[in-house]
């Protein structure tokens, strides 16, 4: 269903200029069952998904993501990673509050400081869309709110620490702060000489993309170099109104990369990933990473071998180009830093879990899940879909052979 059907349907009295502005989206988001139950036909597995991850997790989805749901089918991948299921409830063998082992490395309440020379800033507790694969949801599962006092003491620890040259903005999402409050923000941290770069992680090109707008980008060139880090999962998520949102920072100059996740039975699938990829090359976003769902608590039932990770990116190696290629890596748990997935990397290969090296030649052991079948059951029905989308758009008129004009031969006399 379009954006404008889906308004006309359910916000009948809603004008396009309201549905497009960010902030009726965040004002009119469901976040509850019963309000689901509205747009969506809903299993009595998420209806039991929903009441169980009450206290545990928050739910909130705006309505432009509601009208990218397939109603009527439970493995719509926009579902699978807006409504929660009853395993979110259950915390499996290795999973852990702080995968990443990033309170250690947290010397002020809004910084993380894991790497040497780069830090992350955390801007706020709160997303437009609660992704059910949230690997933060000890932050944005609320109640610790982040705030310009909290950004004041990050900033001091930043500029008393020359080793940091980059500085990466995520929460939750970055990208809800306003234009003015952001500006302050990135005007402190361009005062800091010794920070070169500063990153944007942020998902509303794909869960709110009317959020970017020619101002948003205007201000992001103004402290250039930013680079956006975006996390488009699926080319369900690729609409005309992200394919703007992702334009508009490109043309305004800010380059946009992709961070994917890979999530099982919602992209598990050579095919949905080739798709995906080359959307986003065609959008001008670069495939950055693809990355190994980390070990939060409740998402055991989402997360695919490692192995099969791997081979799946080998098998995309004859099917894209290489602009088209993301590293695979994986965060180790208890805070073993980033690793990309290469057969060097790789210490031992095991059915409960995988040993792997760091970059400080550390070993560590990361727990496989006990569910090994990445089929992608909505798979099938994008792919029908789609095709039919390709047929039905209108081929573009044939042009017509240019002839050259007729010339009468010249009189004899002027030959001569």
């Amino acid at each position: 269903m379009s954006n404008t059907s889906f308004r006309q349907r359910h916000f009948r009295n809603v004008s396009a200029k309201q549905w497009n502005d960010w902030r009726w989206q965040m004002q009119n988001a469901v976040h509850t069952g019963e309000a689901l139950e509205r747009f969506v036909q809903l299993t009595p597995q998420e209806r039991l998904g929903c009441m169980q991850s009450q206290k545990l997790f928050r739910l909130r989805v705006p309505p432009y993501v509601l009208s990218l749901m397939d109603a009527s089918h439970p493995h719509c991948p926009i579902r699978r990673q807006a409504i929660p299921l009853p395993e979110e409830a259950r915390c499996a063998e290795g999973e852990l509050e702080d995968p990443l082992g990033e309170e250690k490395y947290r010397p002020v309440e809004a910084l993380i400081h894991r790497y040497a020379d780069r830090a992350l800033l955390l801007c706020t507790d709160m997303c437009p869309m609660y992704c059910r694969h949230c690997t933060r949801r000890r932050i944005t599962r609320g109640g610790h709110p982040l705030g310009e006092a909290a950004w004041a003491k990050a900033v001091d620890y930043i500029a008393a620490t020359p080793s940091i040259r980059e500085v990466l903005l995520s929460g939750g999402e970055p990208a809800l702060l306003s234009d003015a409050v952001l500006e302050r923000l990135l005007k402190k941290l361009r005062a800091i000489a010794h920070v070169e770069i500063i990153r944007l992680g942020t998902r509303v090109p794909v869960t709110l993309p009317m959020r970017i707008t020619p101002a948003f980008a205007r201000l992001l060139r103004r402290h250039a170099p930013v680079f956006v880090v975006t996390h488009f999962n699926h080319p369900k998520e690729v609409t005309p109104q992200a394919e703007r949102a992702c334009a508009l920072l490109v043309d305004a100059g800010v380059p946009v990369e992709n961070q994917a996740v890979l999530l099982r039975g919602i992209n598990s699938s050579v095919r949905i990933l080739e798709e995906l990829f080359s959307a986003c090359l065609r959008m001008r976003v670069r495939p950055y990473y693809l990355h190994q769902l980390d070990l939060a608590q409740g998402i055991e039932h989402m997360r695919t071998p490692l192995r099969f990770g791997m081979e799946l990116l080998q098998q995309l190696m004859g099917r894209v180009s290489g602009l088209a290629l993301p590293a695979f890596a994986v965060d180790l748990p208890g805070g073993g830093g980033k690793v990309r997935i290469a057969p060097e990397a790789v210490v031992s290969w095991g059915k409960q879990q995988t040993v792997l090296q760091n970059h400080e030649g550390k070993y560590h052991a990361y727990p496989e899940p006990k569910e090994g079948d990445c089929h992608c059951p909505y798979e099938e029905i994008w792919t029908i879909t789609a095709k039919a989308k390709a047929k039905a758009k209108p081929k573009a008129p044939k042009a017509k052979p240019k002839t050259k004009p007729k010339t009468k031969p010249k009189p004899l006399s002027t030959r001569l």
